[in-house]
C-alpha cells in the first residue's frame, strides 16, 4: 500500500468509528449524569480573543508557551485570536457577556488545543468534558461537582480512580504562601534541577508540581499553603471534607497539589488513575477561580469547575480491561438478489421504525453481500431473491447465532424481528 500524500498533523490523529464510539459513549455518559445533576449545555467557540486566555495568568505554560495564535483577517477590525488552550476561560468570558441568573450551572464538551510536546494520552488536539458553576461560595457547591466528577467515573466503571484534595486559601492568602516559597526556594536555588529553577522565576508554586527527585528533596522542607491559611480558608475547606466524607468520597490530602492555573482559589483538586503506570496518570480535576470572571470584565463573582480528558480516561478503561461500548450494533443487513430496489425500500421502512440497517451495493453476488454482511455485525440478514419476491415474503436469518433462518411475509418483518430480538434479549 502506497503511502498517503498527506498525513494528520503532528499531535493529532483520526478518531475512526469503533474507536469514535467508544468517545461517544463516554460522552454522553457525561452528558446523562450532568443533566441529572441540572447541568445545561454551553457550546462556546473553539477560538476567542487571546486576551481570555491571558486572563488565566503571564506566567501560565498555557499562556505562555502553548497557544497556537493567529490574527483576523478583518482589516477593518484587526483582532489577534487564540484556539482554546482549555474551556472554563471561555465559560466565565460566555458569563461575563451574558449575566445569565445565578447560580449557573454548566456543562461542555469539545475539542481543546495547546502547542506542546506530543506523548500517551495527551495530543495537540484534545477532547475534554467538563462541568462549572457560577456564582455560588457555598463549600456545598464544591461538594456537588466533585461529586458530579466521581459519580461519572463510577458510572462507566472506572475503579482505580483516586481524589487528590488541597486548598489553596484566598487571594491574599495564596499571595503570601507564593511570596513565601519563592523565598525558600531561592535559599536553596543551586539544590533545584535548572528546569525548576527557570519556573522558580515564573511562578514558584508550579515548582510543588515537580516529579524530579532533587527537587522532592528540597521541596520536603518547604513551606506549606496550611501555616497561611485563614479562619474563613479553614472553613470552608472543613466543610468541604466533610461533605465529601457525607458521600462517602475517599479523598487524599495533597498540600503540594496546586494545578497548572493561576486563577484557582480555595478548593484544587485532582483525579488520577492508579491503573495507569505512567507519569502522565492524571484524568481530571478542576478548583474555584473566584477572581476569573472579573478578569472578564463581570462583577465579582465566585465559580467552581472541573475539566475531564477523554483521551486519558479511555486509557484508564483500557488499564482496567473496562469494555467501553462502541458503535451501536445494527440489527438487519438486507441482503437483495433481485437488482437493489428492494433493499432500497426494506432498508428505508426499517430505519423509519428506528432499527439499524445497512445493504450491499454494486449488484454483488449472494457469497459477496454475504461476507459484507458478516463484517457489518449485523445480528440478522434480510434476504430478498427471485423467490421470495414471487411470494411477496423475505428470508429471516440469524447471523450471530445458530445460523437458523425463517420465510416471513414482506407485511410481517417488524413484527418478526421484534420477535426475534425479545427472544435473544429476554427479561
Amino acid at each position: 500500500m502506497s503511502k498517503s500524500l498527506f498525513q494528520a498533523p503532528r499531535g493529532t490523529r483520526d478518531i475512526l468509528p469503533e474507536e469514535a464510539g467508544k468517545w461517544r459513549s463516554v460522552l454522553d455518559a457525561f452528558a446523562d449524569l450532568a443533566e441529572g445533576y441540572g447541568y445545561g449545555q454551553v457550546i462556546s467557540p473553539i477560538f476567542e480573543d487571546v486576551g481570555v486566555f491571558q486572563r488565566l495568568g503571564e506566567n501560565t505554560e498555557i499562556v505562555s508557551k502553548e497557544m497556537f495564535i493567529f490574527h483576523d483577517k478583518d482589516l477593518k477590525s484587526p483582532q489577534e485570536l487564540a484556539l482554546r488552550p482549555e474551556l472554563t476561560a471561555s465559560i466565565c468570558r460566555a458569563y461575563a457577556q451574558h449575566r445569565p441568573v445565578t447560580p449557573w450551572k454548566v456543562w461542555y464538551s469539545g475539542p481543546q488545543f495547546r502547542y506542546e510536546k506530543p506523548q500517551a494520552g495527551r495530543f495537540r488536539q484534545f477532547v475534554q468534558v467538563g462541568a462549572e458553576v457560577i456564582g455560588e461560595e457555598d463549600p456545598a457547591t464544591d461538594v456537588e461537582v466533585i461529586s458530579l466528577a466521581w459519580r461519572f467515573y463510577e458510572s462507566i466503571g472506572l475503579k482505580d480512580v483516586a481524589l487528590l484534595l488541597n486548598t489553596l486559601g484566598d487571594p491574599a492568602t495564596r499571595t503570601a504562601f507564593n511570596h513565601e516559597l519563592k523565598s525558600y526556594l531561592s535559599s536553596r536555588i543551586n539544590e533545584l534541577s535548572p528546569q525548576s529553577q527557570i519556573t522558580m522565576e515564573k511562578n514558584p508554586l508550579r515548582v510543588l508540581d515537580s516529579k524530579r527527585e532533587n527537587d522532592l528533596e528540597v521541596l520536603g522542607d518547604a513551606p506549606t499553603i496550611e501555616e497561611f491559611l485563614n479562619q474563613a480558608d479553614k472553613e470552608h475547606f472543613d466543610s468541604v471534607r466533610d461533605g465529601l466524607n457525607s458521600l462517602n468520597i475517599p479523598f487524599e490530602i495533597t498540600p503540594r497539589l496546586v494545578r497548572g492555573l493561576d486563577y484557582y482559589t480555595r478548593t484544587t483538586f485532582e483525579f488520577i488513575s492508579t491503573g495507569l503506570q505512567t507519569a502522565q496518570n492524571a484524568i481530571g480535576g478542576g478548583g474555584r477561580y473566584d477572581g476569573l470572571i472579573e478578569e472578564m470584565g463581570g462583577p465579582p463573582t465566585q465559580g467552581i469547575g472541573f475539566a475531564l480528558g477523554v483521551d486519558r480516561i479511555l486509557l484508564a478503561c483500557e488499564a482496567e480491561k473496562l469494555e467501553i461500548e462502541g458503535t451501536k450494533p445494527l440489527e438487519v443487513f438486507v441482503v437483495d438478489m433481485t437488482g437493489g430496489s428492494h433493499a432500497t425500500q426494506i432498508a428505508d421502512e426499517l430505519r423509519k421504525s428506528g432499527f439499524g440497517v445497512d445493504r450491499s451495493f454494486g449488484g454483488r453476488s449472494m457469497k459477496a453481500q454475504m461476507k459484507v454482511a458478516d463484517r457489518s455485525g449485523a445480528l440478522y440478514a434480510i434476504i430478498v431473491g427471485d423467490d421470495e419476491l414471487e411470494k411477496n415474503e423475505v428470508t429471516l436469518r440469524d447471523l450471530r447465532g445458530d445460523g437458523s433462518q425463517v420465510r416471513v411475509s414482506r407485511s410481517s418483518i417488524e413484527k418478526a424481528l421484534n420477535e426475534t430480538i425479545e427472544g435473544r434479549n429476554p427479561q
